[in-house]
């Protein structure tokens, strides 16, 4: 088998294996062992071996003597893996999921924005500017509205200057992907160009605490909206 063809069949079987260890579907039965994932998915032993080897890296198996191959518990699971992020996300919709996606952007993108406002460099700040340029296009229907907001809040990570925020962009881009469709669902409208454009203006401008603030309202807002309407589902199922 070619090595382009393994890697893509390696890839495959650890999506499908992925995606049925973190919605569930072996809460109430064993792993399968090596043999049966050779027979499951048509593969050699060496494929799936390494398909196993990828998800034990993010967290989700454990290989044990006589015990063979288990599920590790969710708390073992490496959530910051962008793979395992976009798994959560084929579960049952859950408000919990999406408040702790938007409690993590709460704690870090305030921080890049005022580091941006420091150090963003010419590309970096025109990045910025175009983002929200899009954002604006995007409300008269001339550009894509989440992959322009994403766009901002990316451009904005990476004109932090830190490789530790940088880092965080697969798991930001994730998180987004989730929670705007979710959030201007509840809105009615998409994000509001003009809220993004306070942050980008306050980074453009160099103001480190305008940046930041305003890059705390504008999640916040988010978070807010999102802890209200769970609020109000649980007391209609309490009443």
């Amino acid at each position: 088998m070619p090595p382009s063809s393994s890697s893509n069949v390696t890839g495959s079987i650890v999506r499908e294996l992925g995606v049925a260890i973190v919605t569930g579907q072996f809460d109430d039965k064993p792993f399968p062992k090596e043999i049966e994932l050779c027979e499951q998915f048509g593969a050699a032993r060496t494929v799936t071996r390494e398909a196993v080897k990828m998800l034990t890296s993010k967290g989700l198996l454990t290989s044990r003597r006589r015990r063979g191959i288990v599920v590790n518990d969710e708390a073992q699971w490496n959530l910051l893996d962008p793979d395992v992020m976009r798994w959560l996300l084929e579960r049952k919709f859950s408000w919990a999921l999406l408040i702790e996606f938007t409690e993590i952007r709460l704690s870090i993108e305030p921080g890049a924005a005022a580091l941006a406002a420091r150090r963003a460099t010419g590309t970096e700040r025109a990045a910025i500017d175009d983002a929200i340029k899009r954002m604006f296009a995007a409300d008269k229907g001339e550009d894509d509205a989440l992959a322009s907001d994403i766009a901002f809040h990316l451009a904005v990570l990476q004109a932090s200057g830190n490789r530790f925020y940088r880092q965080h962009r697969d798991m930001i881009e994730t998180a987004l992907r989730f929670s705007i469709r979710k959030t201007n669902e509840l809105k009615g409208r998409f994000a509001s160009a003009k809220d993004h454009k306070r942050v980008a203006d306050a980074i453009l401008a160099g103001k480190v605490q305008d940046a930041e603030t305003r890059m705390r309202e504008l999640i916040g807002g988010a978070l807010d909206l999102m802890l209200r309407v769970q609020g109000d589902e649980k007391r209609k199922k309490a009443e």
